[in-house]
């Protein structure tokens, strides 16, 4: 076998199919596009939502609810992942940039402590936002809450 013998597989390589070309092609005249409409133009695109003509899903579904530009997301910190916080650092204080600082969260997250779990340490607090069960137990044990 040398480079010069090296064929395709049979019936691997297809001629390509050549439209437009003359009647006697078998593919001339309307070159394989069908009789007039859209479909036979050139240039013409489908966009993918278009479904034929049939009023299309996004307008048969009815809208639903509203979204409030003014709503305020909060990250919850609950009671329970502060005692871990509290149990894997050894720190007693903590705010915002100690947080981030620790894996919770990012910068433009607003952080909001809740009431959920348990709390054994004493611990003082910088956060955007606290619950009122959480800021009572947490002054229970004679810890702090200051928002930011």
């Amino acid at each position: 076998m040398e480079l010069n013998n090296l064929r395709p597989a049979s019936g691997a390589v297809k001629n390509r199919k050549r439209i437009g070309r003359g009647t006697g092609s078998g593919r001339g005249g309307t070159s394989t596009r069908g009789h007039k409409g859209d479909k036979a133009r050139s240039g013409f695109k489908e966009k993918r939502h278009f479904e034929g003509g049939q009023t299309p899903m996004q307008r048969r579904l009815p809208k639903r609810g509203f979204k409030n530009i003014n709503r305020i997301d909060y990250l919850p910190l609950n009671l329970s992942a502060l005692e871990a916080l509290v149990q894997k650092t050894g720190q007693s204080s903590f705010d915002v940039e100690a947080l981030i600082a620790l894996g919770f969260g990012k910068q433009s997250d607003k952080i909001k402590v809740l009431g959920n779990g348990k709390l054994a340490s004493k611990v003082s607090l910088k956060v955007h936002a606290i619950s009122a069960a959480a800021k009572e137990a947490i002054e229970a044990l004679g810890g702090s809450v200051e928002l930011v």
